[in-house]
């Protein structure tokens, strides 16, 4: 190995280090919001402990560029959903190193080769997202299968003479996470003044539910006009519980063909980068043009294959996906 390829794989090692330290000291910090709250109503950690947990000079520049943007709203929002403690400049920060260092780490082991470097730069960018997307999906899948044992909670605790707020605050107090975790901040908010509905729509931004729609909605409508928002939710209950088993049994028979739809996009891409590895001459061989040839034909035969590829993986995806 010559020193060119010692000093890359080096500097990625370092920036890795970099990045896991980042990750670190973001992790190990709370929400604005929950900080907010936390100097008038009682949080886990201190007043000097919420003071001291200060982001980057860049990362608070970063984030004031873009939360006013519609770009900065959704990646917020995202971050919201699946419960990552991440600011809009901070998650933008970790998907600029994260880039960088899967590009320098696939140009050092790649030949050097440029269109890995590319290639590395564009899925290492992508990792964040994906990785946040899939805990907004495992989020979302652990809250509507709570949302049954909530609305019976509820319901108890309406009936045995709680006002609506101290029914969520039990929830909050009783229920496991994320569920509880939901309710704690809507407790707050109204604590400190904000209307039931705007906390309730909050929870529903946080939380994309179209059952937990249905229970806000019930409940605005309860308070606009009256009614027993008990045998209301009672009946709510009954339905979603019917639905969450239907979507459980539906998850478990799509199970095989969503699978078998990851496996099979991912499988020719990683033979591909395998070969690459093993028998670069092989692989190289498709992309040297020919005398009488403008373009290499391993061009058009890679394009066809990943475009073939991303359509048979969303197709199967679709396939998978039903509507309860």
């Amino acid at each position: 190995m010559n020193p060119t390829t010692v000093l890359w794989i080096g500097g990625a090692i370092l920036l890795i280090l970099v990045a896991i330290g980042v990750v670190i000291s973001i992790s190990s910090k709370r929400s604005a919001e929950e900080e907010r709250l936390g100097e008038y109503v009682d949080l886990d950690e201190t007043p000097y402990e919420a003071k001291s947990s200060r982001s980057s000079v860049m990362t608070d520049w970063l984030t004031k560029s873009v939360e006013k943007t519609s770009f900065g709203d959704r990646m917020a929002k995202e971050l919201a959903q699946a419960d990552i403690k991440f600011k809009p400049g901070e998650y933008i920060t970790f998907m600029v190193i994260s880039g960088i260092v899967c590009a320098i780490f696939l140009y050092a082991v790649s030949g050097p080769s440029i269109l890995f470097g590319l290639g590395g730069a564009v899925l290492g960018s992508m990792l964040p997202r994906i990785y946040v997307k899939s805990q907004q999906k495992k989020r979302l899948i652990k809250f509507g299968d709570q949302l049954g044992d909530m609305l019976n909670l509820m319901v108890n605790g309406i009936r045995a003479g709680y006002s609506t707020l101290q029914a969520m605050e039990a929830v909050s107090k009783e229920l496991p996470p994320p569920i509880c975790d939901e309710f704690h901040r809507v407790v707050q908010e109204v604590q400190l003044g904000v209307p039931m509905e705007s906390a309730l729509d909050n929870l529903l931004r946080r939380i994309p539910s179209d059952d937990l729609d249905l229970v806000i909605t019930a409940i605005n409508v309860q308070r606009e006009v009256g009614g027993n928002l008990a045998e209301i939710l009672d009946t709510i209950s009954h339905t979603i519980r019917e639905r969450v088993r239907l979507k459980g049994e539906i998850r478990v028979l799509t199970a095989q063909m969503s699978y078998s739809g990851k496996l099979l996009a991912v499988l020719p891409v990683g033979l591909f980068v395998v070969l690459y590895f093993l028998n670069r001459t092989y692989i190289t061989t498709l992309f040297t043009p020919e005398s009488n040839a403008p373009l290499p034909c391993g061009y058009i035969a890679t394009g066809s294959a990943l475009l073939l590829i991303t359509i048979g993986y969303f197709v199967m995806t679709k396939m998978t996906q039903i509507e309860v």
